[in-house]
């Protein structure tokens, strides 16, 4: 049976990203950070174009400790670190991966949660295993820019399965 839905999603951390160089809640009137609004319950956007999730508690909650006025705006995932390099923003918080080459981008706060990887499948699937091997001739599905899709690409795909990205973890 060809699984034509699954989603990947691996070790993540929650962070807030601030572009390497200096920074200063003090020095600014208005903090910009962004986040994706495509990844509930961390964040999302409801029906009326507002951000909610935890991800939105977060920031708030560090603004407030600040003591800074904050804005926040939506950014398309894979965009994300080109944005903040290019000052459309001033941070990001999201489910951010902490990679070394992310490292060389951007500076990364603790993280403050951690997911193990995991796959999900239909109730109903043939799939026994997630072994690479077991998953040969399946579709594994993950949100692109990710480490989820580094992982899918790098062992599932090398294994004989096909990976296939999507633009937000919704679609995936």
């Amino acid at each position: 049976m060809q699984i034509s839905r699954w989603i990947v999603s691996a070790a993540t951390a929650a962070v807030l990203v601030i572009s390497a160089g200096s920074f200063s809640a003090q020095a600014q009137e208005k903090l910009k950070i962004a986040t994706e609004g495509a990844y509930p319950p961390f964040n999302t956007i409801t029906a009326d174009g507002k951000l909610v999730g935890f991800d939105i508690d977060i920031a708030n909650a560090l603004c407030a400790q600040m003591k800074v006025e904050c804005e926040l705006v939506t950014q398309d995932w894979d965009g994300m670190i080109p944005a903040l390099q290019a000052r459309k923003f001033d941070a990001i918080i999201a489910s951010m991966s902490i990679t070394e080459e992310r490292k060389k981008q951007v500076s990364f706060t603790n993280k403050y949660y951690t997911t193990p990887l995991s796959l999900v499948a239909l109730k109903d699937s043939d799939i026994a295993s997630t072994e690479p091997a077991a998953l040969a001739g399946k579709t594994v599905g993950a949100q692109a820019s990710t480490t989820q899709a580094d992982y899918a690409q790098d062992v599932y795909s090398k294994a004989g399965a096909e990976a296939k990205l999507y633009p937000t973890q919704e679609e995936a």
